[in-house]
């Protein structure tokens, strides 16, 4: 026999699925001494009584939730009520297969801290969704892995699909937002090793799907508060206030050259800003992404050049939005400044987020 596992199943009017779903999983996993703990947010069409019909013939244990709903806080109460050192969380519906469960717990039992089931490795996919669902799908990947540098680490951070052990959320208070627990555990857990293994989304057989815009929306406040729980925000907030010296910096030398040292002014423009890009890079490694900083003259080197060139596409973006604006909608110069300065410093931060301060060390 091997360890005690829980399986965490958050369900909400799933009663059709229950039977089958427990059938699949006592099939694979006659060799663990396991649990599956149900989470059902109290269930109108029967779901938590059919689950206390099966207690007598399988391990099965329904806690119901009255006055909260959403599947990610759902699975939250069940890791707080689970025993079990390893734990693993799955949809009711059928779409996660049971029999890919023992590989997730492989992947635990060989040393990783998280197992995760994803369709974007090799071998996995949701070939059967259509291309407006695999587009919002990428989409959300996207836009976590531009606000939350962890969440890179891995293929597939939006799976409702995987196992854990229990350390990796000990004394980590668990805030999530909506639907996407796992994001929550990559930016807040502690994990080093993490191991993805493929699967095949499969097409739900009863019942009716939960996505709907409501998701998209609690989805995207769940970035925003992961930003800000994890101090990303605050980096960003770091990243603006260093831009702001840059401005100071390229302002005073232009008057400075070109006031006092007699300069023609386009040149004394060039030197002002390269300059204050040399100037924004030092504080920036010194300040911003001191986290991230890699020991050795070749790296700084690296990086600086690399943030050069991040600079001078901002710059092109800077001039770009400006011009557009005041040609095309005779905007006040001023003002179209503002907005190209704004376009610019997004530019200017997530790429060199994602690309010059790359985060590659461990968790």
């Amino acid at each position: 026999m091997k360890s005690s596992v829980t399986i965490v199943v958050p369900t909400y009017n799933e009663r059709d699925n229950i039977v089958p779903l427990v059938e699949k999983i006592a099939k694979n996993l006659s060799r663990y001494n396991y649990e599956i703990l149900f989470v059902d947010d109290n269930s109108s069409d029967g779901t938590a009584e059919e689950i206390s019909s099966l207690k007598s013939k399988y391990p099965v244990r329904v806690i119901v939730r009255e006055g909260e709903k959403g599947l990610a806080t759902a699975v939250v109460r069940g890791f707080e009520s689970a025993e079990s050192d390893l734990l693993v969380v799955m949809d009711a519906d059928l779409q996660h297969p049971p029999e890919i469960v023992p590989r997730l717990l492989d992947a635990l039992e060989r040393g990783s801290d998280l197992a995760i089931a994803s369709r974007y490795v090799l071998g996995g996919g949701c070939d059967d969704w259509s291309g407006i669902r695999k587009a919002i799908s990428r989409g959300a990947i996207i836009l976590a892995d531009i606000t939350l540098p962890k969440a890179r680490k891995v293929k597939d951070p939006m799976s409702g699909f995987f196992a854990l052990k229990r350390k990796v959320i000990t004394g980590v208070k668990l805030e999530p937002v909506g639907y996407k627990i796992l994001l929550e555990v990559l930016m807040m857990g502690k994990w080093r090793e993490v191991t993805e293994v493929p699967f095949k989304f499969q097409l739900r057989q009863q019942g009716k799907s939960k996505l709907n815009l409501n998701q998209q929306y609690e989805y995207l406040r769940h970035l925003w508060g992961l930003s800000v729980r994890s101090g990303e925000f605050k980096r960003f907030i770091k990243f603006c206030l260093v831009g702001g010296s840059g401005v100071l910096v390229n302002t005073g030398l232009l008057w400075l050259f070109t006031e006092k040292a007699g300069l023609f002014y386009a040149l004394s423009s060039v030197i002002a800003i390269e300059t204050s890009i040399i100037t924004n890079y030092l504080l920036n490694h010194l300040f911003t992404f001191k986290d991230r900083r890699v020991p050795g003259a070749k790296a700084f080197i690296l990086k600086m050049a690399k943030f050069n060139l991040v600079s001078l596409g901002g710059l092109i973006i800077n001039i770009g939005i400006l011009s557009f604006f005041t040609e095309i909608f005779g905007l006040y110069y001023l003002l179209s400044n503002l907005i190209g300065i704004a376009g610019a410093t997004l530019w200017n931060y997530f790429v060199n987020n994602w690309w010059t301060w790359q985060d590659s060390n461990p968790v």
